[in-house]
């Protein structure tokens, strides 16, 4: 008898079920799972005290990036500069030891492949089409950008992992955005992620599972399609996915831990597979058109407090709702802004490029088209430009990508987390505004009283030489 027909969340989900249970939810085994200095120094001390071992070591790759410097780490001699923070400093020690510890594959804090692990897993092949990721960071939806079920996961959810490589989950919900046409010149993906949660809301996908589909995602390359499910968690949903296909498997042959010959072709076969089939049908459709989405930024301290360049700052009352109205107005207050005003007339005393949202390869490219044969405006007191890894860093700079930023006026760091979170030596100074290519704008994200405007690369450096939040389209043709 023929299945019935069936999502991409579906199908995965189906693949991945050990065992079901009479309350609803299911054990999943869990393919992959990354961890960072951050949320694993617990998990670990509790298999230690249990007397645990990890079940299945070679499902999980070790990778230090929350709260690394982004300055230089090697001395003159090639030895390691010390972390002055201590806290920071015990969570890379525990990493250092407990990896080894526990037979778990660590990429160092100097190492080439070292960087954001939402970066680095696409990039060495470990996270696959299909697979189920799991990470003690809410942003491990980017993974769903090459096909994969990935979600964050808490620390004792971690302890979980290591210990039995499953996780007891309810199955969510099933929701498509479709977005068709064609997005415009100087329109981005992470300008269309900005304008699909302005449009939804930070709720809009809490209990689903958001799976982008159209013309426009097709078209997408891997770069764009992991920002756009990167900020699935934005919207409240639990993963993105976009549908894996000869984009993705170009992407991923011959990386390092990639499958190889017979394996590498009974994957893609398999892989052809995992699409939702035509009559599936989702629990909540939403529609976009694409045509319809300009260069966007954030004016609030909400991911949804979204409006297109050329808008201006809402006001609380031209919200229905009155508890979103209470919200604005502490928005408001917090980023020092009226109502009504242009967003392009809003100055900006800091630049940051980065984050596990926009630091590959294609976003490093994007900012420097616009910077080239540009300075960075007197008004803007700090700029940086934060690759994804050490390879994406590399790649910059044989392409000289470092040198544009560098004569722009940018300072150009090594891999990390960075100003995404105040959690490392990167913050945005007290009252002070940051176009910002993260994912967060929360009150105090890139450091105690900081404002954050979230923009795509090419946005970021657009501000960067006007000194304000500009539109990117009068720069460049």
């Amino acid at each position: 008898m023929a299945s019935r027909p069936r999502t991409l969340y579906e199908k995965i989900w189906d693949a991945h079920v050990v065992e079901t249970r009479d309350d609803g939810t299911s054990i999943l085994f869990i393919d992959r799972h990354l961890v960072h200095e951050v949320t694993s120094p617990q998990a670990f001390e509790a298999l230690r005290l249990a007397g645990r071992k990890v079940r299945r070591p070679e499902l999980t790759l070790a990778v230090p990036d929350h709260n690394l410097p982004t300055t230089a780490r090697l001395d003159a001699a090639g030895k390691r500069i010390p972390i002055a923070d201590p806290q920071s400093a015990a969570q890379l020690e525990a990493l250092e030891a407990n990896a080894p510890a526990f037979g778990i594959r660590y990429i160092e804090a100097t190492a080439m492949a070292q960087g954001i692990v939402h970066v680095v897993g696409p990039e060495q092949g470990f996270s696959l089409p299909g697979s189920t990721i799991v990470c003690g960071d809410s942003h491990t939806a980017a993974h769903g950008g090459i096909g994969a079920l990935a979600f964050g996961i808490g620390t004792s959810e971690v302890e979980h992992v290591l210990a039995t490589q499953t996780l007891q989950l309810k199955r969510s919900k099933t929701m498509e955005v479709r977005v068709d046409g064609a997005l415009g010149p100087g329109v981005t993906a992470k300008d269309l992620i900005l304008h699909i949660i302005g449009e939804i809301g930070t709720a809009g996908g809490n209990g689903h599972v958001i799976e982008y589909r159209g013309a426009v995602f097709e078209a997408m390359s891997v770069e764009a399609r992991l920002t756009v499910c990167n900020m699935s968690i934005e919207a409240g949903a639990r993963a993105g996915l976009i549908a894996p296909d000869e984009t993705v498997f170009r992407y991923l042959k011959g990386r390092p831990y990639a499958p190889k010959g017979g394996d590498w072709e009974r994957a893609v076969a398999w892989w052809k597979t995992l699409h939702t089939d035509d009559s599936a049908t989702f629990d909540k459709t939403v529609r976009i058109d694409a045509s319809q989405v300009e260069p966007t930024v954030t004016w609030g301290t909400s991911p949804e407090d979204t409006v297109a360049i050329g808008g201006v700052v809402p006001a609380p009352e031209s919200f229905a709702d009155p508890s979103k109205q209470e919200a604005v107005r502490k928005s408001l207050d917090y980023m020092g802004l009226a109502p009504g005003t242009r967003m392009q007339d809003i100055a900006v005393e800091n630049i940051f490029i980065g984050s596990c949202t926009n630091s590959r390869i294609e976003d490093l490219r994007a900012a420097a088209a616009v910077l080239k044969g540009r300075k960075k405006a007197d008004s803007v007191k700090w700029a940086i430009v934060v690759p994804g890894s050490g390879l994406v860093k590399a790649q910059a700079e044989e392409e000289g990508l470092d040198r544009i930023f560098t004569d722009a006026g940018f300072e150009w760091r090594e891999p990390g987390c960075s100003a995404c979170l105040g959690m490392n030596p990167d913050k945005v100074p007290p009252g002070e505004r940051c176009a910002s290519t993260s994912n967060r704008n929360f009150v105090g994200r890139q450091g105690p009283g900081s404002r954050t405007h979230l923009v795509s690369p090419a946005m970021a450096a657009a501000a960067a030489v006007t000194g304000k939040l500009s539109d990117v389209r009068e720069l460049v043709g």
